[in-house]
């Protein structure tokens, strides 16, 4: 059986479409609670500081991909983006390292913990 990876930018992307969602089902609950205007208004407030902070997130990771390096997966032939010494590769998730001394060894994203580097 295949262990499969998740690549470290796809992660926080869907963490980021994640607070969307959750952004708006708040605020679609603040609905059920338009006797109370103060409580519909807070489900409001609170739904759109979500997808504020999804916002905020896409723009974090969006700037962190432009600085990640670009490398070919030798799996799958296709251009992916590593972040740190090991990664996945984002079409195929086969397990990456730019790292030489890590070649062979048991993926683990521990490694891009600076703890693990000695």
């Amino acid at each position: 059986m295949a262990i499969k990876y998740s690549n470290k930018i796809n992660k926080i992307r869907t963490f980021a479409l994640s607070l969307v969602f959750v952004g708006i089902l708040i605020m679609y609950v603040g609905i059920f609670f338009r006797e109370s205007p103060v409580l519909m208004t807070i489900s409001m407030l609170l739904g759109f500081l979500f997808i504020i902070a999804s916002t905020v997130v896409y723009f974090w990771i969006g700037m962190l991909s432009t600085k990640s390096v670009q490398v070919t997966c030798p799996s799958c032939n296709r251009p992916t983006k590593m972040l740190g010494r090991v990664d996945a590769c984002m079409h195929c998730r086969e397990p990456l390292t730019l790292d030489p001394t890590l070649t062979g060894k048991e993926f683990d994203e521990s490694y891009n913990q600076k703890s693990k580097r000695s």
